[in-house]
């Protein structure tokens, strides 16, 4: 009775607040779900989804025709702590402006739409052929500075979204425990220098043992260098005993 009574409750509350398309405003129809709900057709048909050839390991895209898997030069020489990462969207145009919107500009609402967003990486052959039902979403943390100033953390936001379509549970498990230099203007070294003993595994984590030989979903919005989630993943490693880790995200920058 709570599904039927729900399905009845969206519906008045579409007709007294329409729903309309989060990238251009058109009028959507009622009824529509998963992230039809957002965005009108002609927008989610115009989205920049990842696709093949890419990046086994950090999952960069490239173009032209190569056949069968490879590692890209940036991270064949790279020591990364997980095993792979898989982004859903190339973070462009209405994917980069909607990730925008929702971290910078107070659009808590968006999680549900980037949430149903990043579960297409689950999608991924790799993932399809485990059993990611007994793994941990774990989100990637922001410094309590920047979280208060944001009211929010984006990655736990999403965690949230992703565990209640999946049944996946979701740990809050890292915090960052030292603010670091911006990436962006950083060489590859110098970034994992940057990130060294920024993060740590939370204390309650570790005292009930919630992640000890489990794999982990490590989640983000975007990935770009990796050197972040990289270091997410050597912490969880090496302190919380987790097995493997594997990155998600909603787009690559």
């Amino acid at each position: 009775m709570s599904g039927v009574l729900q399905t009845y409750t969206t519906a008045l509350l579409d007709l007294i607040y329409p729903r309309r398309c989060e990238a251009c405003e058109s009028a959507l129809a009622h009824g529509r779900r998963d992230d039809a709900r957002w965005l009108c057709d002609n927008c989610l048909n115009q989205l920049p989804r990842m696709e093949a050839p890419f990046c086994e390991r950090c999952g960069e895209p490239y173009e032209g025709a190569i056949s069968g898997t490879f590692r890209c030069g940036n991270c064949a020489d790279l020591k990364l702590h997980f095993a792979y990462a898989i982004s859903a969207y190339h973070a462009e145009d209405t994917v980069r402006e909607l990730i925008h919107r929702f971290k910078y500009q107070h659009e808590l609402h968006l999680s549900g739409l980037l949430g149903c967003f990043l579960q297409k990486a689950l999608n991924d052959p790799r993932l399809v052929a485990e059993d990611i039902s007994q793994w941990a979403l774990v989100p990637v943390p922001l410094h309590h500075a920047r979280q208060r100033e944001r009211e929010y953390n984006q990655a736990w936001e999403l965690c949230r979204v992703l565990s209640c379509a999946t049944g996946i549970p979701a740990l809050d498990a890292l915090k960052r425990v030292r603010a670091t230099t911006p990436q962006a203007s950083l060489s590859r070294h110098q970034r994992m220098e940057n990130l060294h003993r920024a993060f740590q595994v939370k204390r309650s984590t570790l005292h009930h043992a919630r992640l000890q030989g489990r794999n982990v979903l490590l989640v983000d919005d975007v990935l770009t260098t990796g050197s972040t989630t990289s270091e997410c993943a050597r912490v969880l490693r090496k302190k919380a005993g987790v097995r493997r880790v594997v990155v998600i995200t909603v787009a690559r920058g």
